[in-house]
């Protein structure tokens, strides 16, 4: 069967990319190999509780943001209900304890009110991570390349050329001397990275700048909602969507892309079958690509030799709730609550921190009770525990261990938050741990990693691998890929690569 465009994976970069393509006409085959689409976009019942599995509040929808122009195109904001979240983030360690509003000015208000002599540091923190976002996207992508080749591109995008190289540990120490507001604004850190000081400045005030610029929303109902109307749009069209079938190669043809092999089980071989295609996007992890999808040794040198070996991002440890009572009855009154260790002193500790016990990691706790979040009947609520996490302390271990780990895991997180809010551990009805085993086995993502590669200077903006490969007809719609990680960046990569494919046809 030949198609004009293959998908392999359905996770946000393949269904958006799918939804463009199909809604102009394009017919599109999508393969997932998993049951349902979304990858870490995605929801599953426990009972009578809806968990969310990867969402817990999505940035920007104000007129800066550009998937704000893809979520009216597809009609999401029509279909779908996005909850405006009550806050950005509460901050807790041992002797701060604040809410971060996700508005620019009035966080700009509270933090200067807490930390009043670094006013001036805070005003240049806001008004470059701000200006960064602007300069970014105020471009349309295909321009940046001759933009970029003008004398004036200095005096157009100052502060993306200053900045393309720094790091936020390197900022941050710039700006300010007061440990303790660094860490404030740094609590958001494990949303994209583990270090300041390797993490991107760049992609960093590209993400803050969203949140502070348009605020955070959740889905009511769950990620998956997004994900099935995405998907509903390629069918719609009369694009086909498989599932429980996985993609075993990428069939290259005289130096191009031209269809895949697949099959219900990755191991029957015997069993396999073929669809062809004018162009084949990967939704997929990058190295897996490389390693396994591509058997053409010259396509997957010519791969290899342009991507490089960048490195992976760290993973994720989460632990679902479910409540019998909500904690906002039991005084909890915040939406995402980040939670700093005692021994945490200051921002060149945060890495390392992000690798110890769990008794002292740094963690998110999100009470979904805040807002009209569609997840639980009336009275009941869910919530979750994340942490930064490393796949390299769950992979060794044998069946029994991973139990055990897994347990002391949600036990010293929910010991640790009752010690917080008073009496919430008698109020859990359910939990069940998530960790990046979980991930890679959902996603098949190396190392479990939920992000890709790593938001690091050399691997973010201009230097993020692109879109269309070094080989012909093949492309990339993932957070592996340009612009990035996220829901946000998943979804820009996706259109992105719908784009480009359809200015390519149209040559």
């Amino acid at each position: 069967m030949s198609y004009d465009v293959i998908v392999i994976g359905a996770g946000l970069g393949g269904l958006t990319a799918g939804a463009k393509l199909s809604k102009e006409g394009k017919k599109v085959l999508l393969i997932e190999q998993h049951s349902i689409p979304g990858g870490c976009a995605t929801t599953f019942k426990r009972k009578d509780l809806k968990i969310e599995v990867g969402l817990h509040m999505i940035d920007g929808l104000d007129d800066n943001d550009p998937k704000l122009k893809i979520f009216k195109e597809f009609g999401v904001l029509d279909n779908l209900e996005f909850k405006r979240v009550p806050e950005f983030y509460r901050f807790i360690k041992p002797g701060v304890n604040m809410t971060i509003p996700d508005n620019y000015e009035q966080a700009i208000e509270v933090l200067t009110e807490r930390f009043p002599a670094e006013k001036k540091g805070i005003l240049k923190f806001f008004k470059v991570i701000l200006a960064l976002r602007k300069e970014v996207f105020k471009v349309p992508r295909q321009k940046w390349k001759m933009l970029l080749s003008m004398p004036l591109f200095p005096f157009y995008a100052p502060n993306l050329m200053i900045h393309e190289n720094t790091t936020v540990g390197q900022f941050l120490d710039a700006l300010f001397d007061d440990e303790d507001l660094k860490l404030a604004l740094l609590a958001t850190l494990g949303y994209y990275h583990n270090d300041p000081y390797n993490m991107s400045l760049l992609y960093f005030s590209i993400a803050q700048g969203s949140f502070f610029s348009g605020g955070g929303y959740f889905i009511k109902g769950g990620s998956q909602m997004l994900s099935d109307y995405l998907a509903s749009i390629i069918e719609d069209h009369d694009g086909k969507i498989i599932y429980g079938h996985m993609v075993n190669e990428i069939i290259i043809k005289n130096g191009a892309a031209t269809g895949v092999k697949y099959s219900k089980e990755s191991a029957n071989i015997g069993e396999q079958q073929n669809a062809y295609g004018k162009y084949i996007v990967a939704n997929a992890a990058l190295p897996n690509v490389m390693g396994e999808l591509l058997k053409d040794t010259q396509a997957k040198t010519k791969l290899s030799n342009a991507v490089g070996n960048p490195e992976i991002a760290p993973s994720i440890l989460s632990v679902y709730l479910g409540f019998k009572k909500p904690p906002k009855d039991l005084g909890n009154r915040s939406y995402s609550t980040i939670f700093f260790n005692g021994g945490l002193f200051n921002q060149k500790e945060l890495a390392e921190y992000h690798h110890t016990d769990l008794s002292k990691r740094v963690f998110i706790f999100v009470d979904y009770s805040q807002i009209d979040s569609g997840l639980a009947p009336e009275g009941k609520s869910i919530g979750t525990f994340s942490a930064i996490d490393y796949i390299s302390d769950w992979d060794s271990l044998s069946k029994e261990q991973y139990e055990e780990r897994k347990e002391l895991a949600a036990q010293t997180l929910i010991n640790r938050l009752d010690k917080h809010i008073p009496g919430i551990k008698n109020e859990i009805e359910y939990y069940e741990v998530g960790t990046p085993m979980t991930i890679k086995r959902y996603t098949l993502n190396p190392k479990g990693t939920a992000y890709g590669y790593a938001q690091i200077p050399s691997q973010t903006g201009r230097k993020r691998v692109k879109i269309q490969s070094p080989i012909h007809n093949l492309f990339f719609a993932s957070a592996w890929a340009e612009p990035g990680h996220g829901f946000t960046g998943a979804i820009l990569s996706g259109y992105w690569c719908a784009e480009d494919i359809l200015r390519k046809g149209n040559r």
